[in-house]
């Protein structure tokens, strides 16, 4: 799979210390490479990796009993409003809907306006609201928007 100069592919479980320097780069803390090696193993558990030059980004997500649901999308900062988490998103979508998910759920914190607009632009609905989702550095907790994204209506 290409986006513009992006390339996506499936990652590897061998390859979640890649994964987790990624994460790492978008999100403080990021999750480890045990964490992530842990979570490929489940059932229906799939990871993307976006690269050009080198990896720029990485979708972890799982699908399962007719639904899927994105675990963590990380980009980091230099190639982020540049299409690799939409392309991320877009592209594991499509393969949820292959392992026969009809729909497909996520968590962002509600704080997290480029998130929000990303999702809402791809199709996502809000679905609910989970008080105090995420921990912050700071002690502040912070809510998560729960969306919905039906796949049987979404061209992908």
């Amino acid at each position: 799979m290409t986006s513009g100069a992006t390339t996506l592919r499936p990652a590897a479980q061998d390859e979640a210390e890649t994964l987790a320097t990624v994460h790492w780069q978008a999100f403080s803390p990021g999750w480890s490479a045990p964490e992530l090696a842990a979570l490929l193993e489940g059932p229906g558990t799939f990871a993307l990796l976006a690269q050009d030059a080198g990896p720029t980004g990485m979708i972890l997500c799982r699908a399962v009993a007719g639904e899927a649901e994105i675990l963590t999308l990380a980009v980091i900062p230099p190639a982020r409003r540049c299409g690799v988490a939409k392309a991320l998103s877009l592209a594991a979508a499509g393969l949820a809907r292959q392992a026969g998910a009809e729909e497909m759920f996520l968590e962002v914190a509600v704080d997290n306006l480029a998130a929000l607009h990303l999702y809402e632009g791809i199709g996502f609905r809000r679905a609910g609201l989970r008080r105090g989702y995420y921990d912050r550095e700071d002690g502040v907790r912070v809510d998560a928007a729960v969306m919905r994204l039906d796949l049987n209506s979404v061209a992908l």
